[in-house]
């Protein structure tokens, strides 16, 4: 959730930020009216209490008629009492659901627009250029026995898939590498759940717009995470966290599950836009004020892992209508596909700024020892995605792949043949 302190001394911060979002501003002064009107009753209520408690006194220290009447007051002052009550949760109510409907405010640097309005912040590398036709990473990968979609649908129905042979040790390869990055910068290496509670889903804003692409198992009450940001975000969910000697930084590895709803039609080829997917996520807790660098810091990483697979690249700074509500922003990473002779997502890194931890209620304790809420980042490090731009930016007219060199040691093959 927003700071409704941001709300009340800047409000034209908050409709600006709707607006480069594309989002309803009239939301804005909806969120104003009832975070008065709760102020209002909490004032009310808590005064009607403090009269109560007065009485009281007043009563205990009485005699005869004037007793009677102060008990008659008395009365009618806790009939008052439950109805302020009533309404303070009233407006509490009231509030909590317009403000849950806000996101996050978008950072002033982020280009207003949709999908296709970002800002191509830099290129590294040119594009792939093979000197024969590319084959495409399903062609690639069922030669090479990496993988096998048809037999994935069969189990499991359309978006499954199987990854066979070295197809597996790619992926356990560069997700290892993913987790031995990480572990050197730093970074507590974690394998969360995968199936979490409503109320973690919803803190970390996946339960809003995107709640369609979200599994849920109805009878247990649990959804599984499309991600590990989720379960690590819960990990210190109620906490105050020691944040002195610096940010608190994981790496969470996990299987993840997304529904795609709405992608019917879209990337339906090889293992672009799937069901279930692998990743090496990563998760930073910090003090507002160092968000920002903690944001480059994470971007930083993902560059790095990047340069180690050896494919060309671009970073940009996704469009506010195309953030999710709990990023003030967010930067992509995409990496050349030469099959389709265009730049595809591989990863990204958010900055969530205080949005997720308020909803979660993750604090620390500043200089004077006050509880502040904290702020969280996430960012991928390596995911299954990946095998598309390693198949396709190193294979060779033979048909086989050579390996990027940083994945030699774990895969133990310099080139992938098939057989």
């Amino acid at each position: 959730m927003i700071d409704l302190g941001t709300l009340r001394d800047d409000p034209e911060a908050v409709r600006t930020s709707q607006r480069t979002r594309g989002e309803d501003e009239a939301v804005v002064d909806q969120l104003r009216e009832a975070d008065e009107r709760r102020r209002a009753a909490v004032a009310r209520a808590d005064g009607l209490r403090a009269e109560q408690k007065q009485l009281g006194k007043q009563v205990g220290r009485s005699r005869g008629e004037e007793r009677d009447a102060l008990l008659a007051r008395g009365k009618v002052l806790a009939a008052d009492v439950r109805a302020a009550e009533a309404d303070q949760s009233s407006a509490d109510a009231a509030l909590a659901e317009l403000h849950a409907l806000v996101p996050n405010i978008v950072h002033p640097d982020v280009p207003a627009g949709g999908e296709d309005d970002y800002v191509v912040l830099k290129e590294v590398g040119a594009p792939t250029e093979l000197g024969f036709e590319p084959a495409d990473h399903l062609d690639l990968g069922t030669k090479l026995g990496a993988l096998d979609t048809e037999r994935g649908a069969k189990v499991s129905g359309a978006r499954f898939y199987f990854l066979t042979g070295v197809g597996a040790q790619l992926q356990l390869a560069l997700l290892n590498l993913a987790a031995a990055q990480a572990t050197a910068h730093g970074f507590t290496l974690m394998i969360p759940p995968v199936l979490v509670r409503p109320e973690v889903m919803r803190g970390t804003g996946f339960l809003g717009a995107h709640a369609s692409e979200v599994y849920k198992l109805e009878e247990d009450d649990l959804y599984l995470v499309g991600t590990s940001e989720v379960p690590l975000a819960g990990y210190h969910a109620d906490e105050i966290l020691d944040l002195s000697e610096g940010p608190r930084r994981y790496a969470g590895w996990s299987s993840c599950f997304r529904r795609e709803a709405g992608s019917y039609g879209k990337d339906t080829r090889g293992i672009i836009r799937v069901h279930q997917f692998d990743k090496v996520e990563m998760f930073v807790f910090c003090k507002p004020e160092d968000a920002e660098a903690e944001h480059a810091r994470l971007l930083a990483m993902e560059e790095e892992m990047l340069a180690k697979i050896e494919v060309p690249y671009r970073v940009i700074d996704v469009a506010g209508g195309d953030l999710g509500n709990s990023a003030a922003r967010k930067f992509d990473c995409e990496a050349w596909v030469p099959s389709q002779g265009r730049y595809r997502e591989l990863t990204s890194t958010s900055n969530c700024t205080t949005y997720q931890a308020r909803r979660l209620s993750i604090r620390y304790r500043d200089e004077n020892n006050r509880p502040r809420t904290a702020a969280t980042l996430n960012g991928t490090l390596a995911t299954t995605r990946w095998i598309v731009a390693i198949l396709e930016n190193h294979q060779q007219a033979d048909g086989s792949v050579r390996v990027p060199e940083a994945l030699r040691p774990f895969l133990g093959r310099d080139v992938l043949t098939a057989g």
